[in-house]
């Protein structure tokens, strides 16, 4: 009505945004756990692509008082530590070296130059 009156059914404005901040909260939620989804896909990508590089280098155990140093693949859980990766040129030169062995787990020297 042009009068301002209320019809009947209509809603008053209070009511409106109380149903557009309960909307938004409802957006506000879905938006989060996207944000969340995304945020689980982007670590686990990272981690591909750490464990890709891990795979494509090499590392060296440092030699114990009863063993020799060993030359193992990157990825190699016999020795977990990622620190010190060395590329596939510097496991090549590691492996002429007469105080280092290759790991008899993960074979380092197969695809190598020997």
């Amino acid at each position: 009505m042009p009068d301002g009156t209320p019809r009947p059914g209509d809603i008053s404005d209070l009511e409106k945004n109380r149903a557009l901040l309960e909307w938004l909260r409802w957006q506000v939620g879905l938006t989060e756990r996207r944000v969340r989804e995304l945020e689980i896909q982007e670590a686990q990508e990272q981690e591909r692509r750490e464990r890709a590089r891990a795979e494509m280098s090499f590392k060296i155990q440092p030699q114990r008082s009863s063993s020799a140093a060993l030359l193992h693949r990157g990825g190699c859980a016999t020795y977990p530590d990622q620190i010190g990766l060395i590329s596939r040129e510097d496991a090549t030169v590691a492996l002429a070296d007469p105080d280092i062995e290759p790991c008899q787990v993960c074979r380092p020297q197969t695809g190598l130059p020997g």
